[in-house]
């Protein structure tokens, strides 16, 4: 009877082990392809080239005045680009306007960027999958130079 206890709970043990055995090669398979996945190299964004007919954009305020996060979102939303988030960003020390890729499709972030005259240079690729944007604008300092406000 001891013998038939002891065969019955080494059998238990060893599919435990091989359950727990299972579900650590899934979670490095995981994990392998999560850090592989993720790279896109600069040709890839190249190639992307084509901007998308509905651009999903948010509008964070960089700077610190009151309002101008609105007044770009208005501004974006008059000219047929869809902002889906606006509020403050982590600080309010931005110097210049940024406009930042979160998708790899560059040619989005390009035409926000030109859209509100943004410096060519401030417009930056940061891929990251866990945002629901195409493209995230930080206003700057300079927001007065930007079409929004900027009095032609």
């Amino acid at each position: 009877m001891n013998n038939v206890k002891t065969s019955m709970n080494n059998f238990v043990l060893n599919i435990l082990i091989f359950l727990l055995l299972t579900v650590i090669i899934y979670l490095a398979y995981s994990v392998f392809i999560k850090l592989n996945m993720n790279e896109i190299t600069e040709t890839e964004l190249r190639d992307y080239g084509t901007r998308a007919e509905i651009i999903q954009v948010e509008v964070l305020n960089g700077c610190g005045v009151s309002g101008i996060a609105d007044r770009f979102t208005d501004f974006l939303r008059e000219n047929d680009v869809d902002v889906v988030k606006t509020g403050n960003y982590i600080q309010f020390d931005i110097d210049e306007t940024i406009v930042i890729d979160r998708i790899g499709n560059k040619a989005n972030s390009d035409y926000v960027a030109e859209l509100l005259n943004v410096r060519e240079g401030n417009s930056i690729t940061q891929i990251n999958n866990d945002y629901f944007v195409d493209v995230t604008v930080i206003i700057g300092r300079d927001y007065f130079k930007q079409s929004p406000i900027k009095k032609e």
